[in-house]
């Protein structure tokens, strides 16, 4: 559960300059992010901007496994992509769904885009792979990475929040549209929204208009996140989903671990389209 801005006005437009110069711990530039800090029982290790808001949690004999609820439905993604090429994240946090994907999809190409230096700098607390031919993490203001930049994703993974909530940068119309501009034929958008937030009908309504109504919400096990997905390609639609296909990849543990989110993931799916044919 991660912490939301009272308000989410559209930002200014970014002008068409360069990306954001790499910010480090303890430059002028670092000084405008918020230092994260982290809690350790022994046996797990949590990343919070507040007390009162977890932003990640790592089991530490288990870095890999998908501790918090929203992260397992996030990976939803696969039964839409099963061999994604390339994913794109914005947000490392403590790096959940990085180390999975990174152990579990091991011939896709990962670039995780992360503004705070803050965050970046405690990749080995997390145990988040050092970069590889295949990982990449960049220190860079997502939204300006994307305009700027124009990469080709798979899938796009959304889940960028400060200490203040989601940056309205990260959920204006014109980041959704660079969202859509930034995915492959038939990409996959993956949007963490908080359900409770006053202006989560918007921010869903953003999404679905820059991808011709071709989305869907998924609430998390817990209720408190919903996980947007948002297809640029084919019509998405629980009769095309296979769960054994989606999970043939992944090793025993892995599919132990997502094989009821991504059955409740279609069933959910399923009751929201009989709903509406009806």
């Amino acid at each position: 559960m991660k912490p939301w801005p009272e308000a989410l006005d559209e930002p200014p437009v970014a002008p068409n300059t360069a990306p954001l110069e790499t910010a480090r711990p303890g430059d002028f530039q670092s000084l405008q992010y918020v230092k994260p800090f982290v809690r350790d029982d022994g046996a797990a290790k949590s990343l919070h901007f507040t007390l009162g808001e977890l932003q990640s949690r790592m089991r530490t004999r288990q870095p890999w496994r998908l501790e918090v609820d929203y992260t397992r439905t996030m990976m939803g993604f696969l039964l839409f992509k099963q061999t994604p090429a390339h994913i794109g994240m914005i947000g490392l946090g403590g790096g959940s769904l990085a180390k999975f994907c990174y152990r579990q999809l091991p011939v896709c190409k990962m670039t995780v885009l992360e503004i705070n230096p803050y965050v970046i700098a405690l990749r080995r607390e997390f145990q988040v792979p050092d970069d590889d031919e295949r990982f990449q993490v960049i220190a860079a203001d997502g939204a300006l990475f994307l305009q700027t930049e124009k990469p080709q994703f798979d899938v796009l993974l959304v889940d960028g929040f400060d200490h203040e909530g989601q940056p309205a940068a990260l959920c204006s119309q014109r980041f959704y549209e660079d969202c859509f501009a930034a995915l492959s034929a038939d990409g996959v958008l993956v949007v963490n929204l908080h359900y409770d937030h006053p202006d989560y009908p918007v921010l869903v309504d953003r999404i679905s208009r820059s991808f011709n109504g071709n989305a869907v919400e998924v609430l998390s096990e817990e209720r408190s996140n919903s996980i947007v997905f948002a297809s640029k390609g084919k019509a998405i639609s629980p009769r095309a989903m296979r769960l054994s296909k989606s999970l043939s990849s992944l090793d025993e543990e892995a599919r132990k671990q997502l094989k009821s989110e991504l059955a409740r993931i279609v069933w959910q799916m399923k009751n929201l389209d009989e709903a509406g044919a009806a």
